[in-house]
């Protein structure tokens, strides 16, 4: 096996940890079959079985298996990007996962335009709820402003800050703009 740190049931995984200071480390013997593997870098083969398996769970669960996803983009007039959304579908629920406008348009309306795009297309997908998470340093007000509610809050970031988890009933044609 390369690389990782890989640890056993009923080992003790913080002397694991410490044993090893650059974070890969295996743990192999000819009793244990099993093992736990720590790498420092990202595996998407990892995570898109992860999210198939756990996708099946959820479907066997709750009866729900209709499931997408759709990006937003929002160019000038010389093709680059002003700013974009990516959102996943499933169950009726809209999940936004990152809207982002560049700094020289952040005041020109970019964010409600594709905030209100994203309501509509969650709405023709037959989503009536939408749920976005923001730092603290980002923008909950914005959403405040477009009605989001705050339905949860998790301290603890860096500076602070903390992560604000906000929800929305959408009832047919997206918000109108408040401003």
């Amino acid at each position: 096996m390369s690389g990782g740190l890989q640890a056993f049931p009923g080992q003790d995984y913080s002397l694991a940890r410490q044993s090893h200071p650059v974070g890969i480390l295996t743990l192999m013997t000819s009793e244990q079959s099993q093992a736990v593997t720590i790498d420092g870098e990202s595996d998407s083969e990892l995570r898109q079985r992860l999210e198939r398996e756990l996708s099946a769970f959820n479907d066997e669960h709750t009866g729900h298996a209709e499931r997408g996803s759709f990006s937003l983009r929002a160019t000038d007039a010389e093709g680059e990007l002003i700013g974009g959304l990516t959102a996943w579908t499933w169950g009726g629920l809209c999940g936004i996962s990152l809207l982002w406008v560049r700094e020289d348009s952040r005041k020109d309306g970019w964010g409600t335009t594709l905030l209100q795009a994203a309501e509509a297309e969650a709405v023709r997908r037959g989503c009536d709820r939408i749920w976005v998470s923001s730092f603290t340093f980002q923008a909950p007000g914005f959403y405040q402003r477009y009605g989001y509610a705050e339905a949860g809050r998790t301290p603890g970031l860096p500076g602070g800050h903390a992560d604000v988890q906000m929800y929305k009933t959408l009832a047919g044609p997206a918000s109108a703009d408040p401003r």
